[in-house]
Protein backbone atom coordinates (compact mmCIF):
# COMPACT_ATOMS: atom_id res chain seq x y z
CA UNK A 1 0.00 0.00 0.00
CA UNK A 2 1.39 3.40 -0.83
CA UNK A 3 1.61 5.80 1.95
CA UNK A 4 -1.29 8.07 1.60
CA UNK A 5 -3.87 5.66 0.59
CA UNK A 6 -4.82 4.57 4.19
CA UNK A 7 -5.58 8.32 4.85
CA UNK A 8 -7.31 9.13 1.57
CA UNK A 9 -9.43 6.28 2.12
CA UNK A 10 -10.35 7.30 5.87
CA UNK A 11 -11.12 10.48 4.30
CA UNK A 12 -13.54 9.27 1.82
CA UNK A 13 -15.31 7.13 4.54
CA UNK A 14 -15.59 9.95 7.16
CA UNK A 15 -16.94 12.13 3.90
CA UNK A 16 -19.25 9.46 3.29
CA UNK A 17 -20.41 9.41 7.22
CA UNK A 18 -20.52 13.09 6.94
CA UNK A 19 -22.76 12.92 3.99
CA UNK A 20 -25.41 10.35 5.80
CA UNK A 21 -25.62 12.20 9.04
CA UNK A 22 -26.42 15.31 6.69
CA UNK A 23 -29.07 13.47 4.65
CA UNK A 24 -30.54 12.13 8.47
CA UNK A 25 -30.56 15.42 9.59
CA UNK A 26 -32.33 16.43 6.37
CA UNK A 27 -34.93 13.70 7.01
CA UNK A 28 -35.90 14.51 10.57
CA UNK A 29 -36.33 18.38 9.41
CA UNK A 30 -40.21 19.07 8.99
CA UNK A 31 -39.28 21.78 6.59
CA UNK A 32 -37.12 19.56 4.00
CA UNK A 33 -38.80 17.59 1.58
CA UNK A 34 -38.04 14.16 -0.25
CA UNK A 35 -37.71 16.64 -3.35
CA UNK A 36 -35.11 18.84 -1.49
CA UNK A 37 -33.14 15.70 -0.47
CA UNK A 38 -33.03 14.57 -4.47
CA UNK A 39 -31.85 17.96 -5.36
CA UNK A 40 -29.38 18.17 -2.91
CA UNK A 41 -27.99 14.62 -2.56
CA UNK A 42 -29.51 12.52 -5.60
CA UNK A 43 -31.46 10.78 -3.68
CA UNK A 44 -34.78 9.33 -4.40
CA UNK A 45 -37.72 9.31 -1.34
CA UNK A 46 -37.24 5.56 -1.22
CA UNK A 47 -33.33 5.94 -1.22
CA UNK A 48 -33.90 7.87 1.64
CA UNK A 49 -36.23 5.41 3.52
CA UNK A 50 -33.62 3.12 3.03
CA UNK A 51 -31.16 4.56 4.11
CA UNK A 52 -33.03 5.67 7.55
CA UNK A 53 -33.92 2.27 7.66
CA UNK A 54 -30.16 1.20 7.64
CA UNK A 55 -28.77 3.95 9.66
CA UNK A 56 -31.45 4.11 11.94
CA UNK A 57 -32.11 1.60 14.83
CA UNK A 58 -35.66 -0.07 14.39
CA UNK A 59 -37.30 1.88 17.02
CA UNK A 60 -36.17 5.35 15.61
CA UNK A 61 -36.97 4.21 12.23
CA UNK A 62 -40.35 3.20 13.10
CA UNK A 63 -41.11 6.61 14.39
CA UNK A 64 -39.58 8.22 11.83
CA UNK A 65 -41.73 6.82 9.41
CA UNK A 66 -45.25 7.25 11.59
CA UNK A 67 -44.00 11.06 11.67
CA UNK A 68 -43.52 11.82 7.95
CA UNK A 69 -45.60 9.54 6.30
CA UNK A 70 -48.53 11.40 4.31
CA UNK A 71 -46.81 14.45 6.20
CA UNK A 72 -47.72 17.56 3.25
CA UNK A 73 -44.32 19.21 4.32
CA UNK A 74 -42.26 16.04 3.47
CA UNK A 75 -43.88 16.00 0.19
CA UNK A 76 -43.19 18.84 -2.14
CA UNK A 77 -45.90 18.22 -4.50
CA UNK A 78 -48.51 17.79 -1.31
CA UNK A 79 -47.14 20.74 0.14
CA UNK A 80 -48.58 22.66 -3.30
CA UNK A 81 -51.62 21.66 -3.07
CA UNK A 82 -52.46 22.45 0.84
CA UNK A 83 -51.30 26.02 0.74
Amino acid sequence: MVPGQAANRLMDRQLDNAIISEIIEMAWDDETSFDQIKLAHGLSENDVIQLMRRELKPSSFRMWRKRVSGRAAKHGKLAKRVR
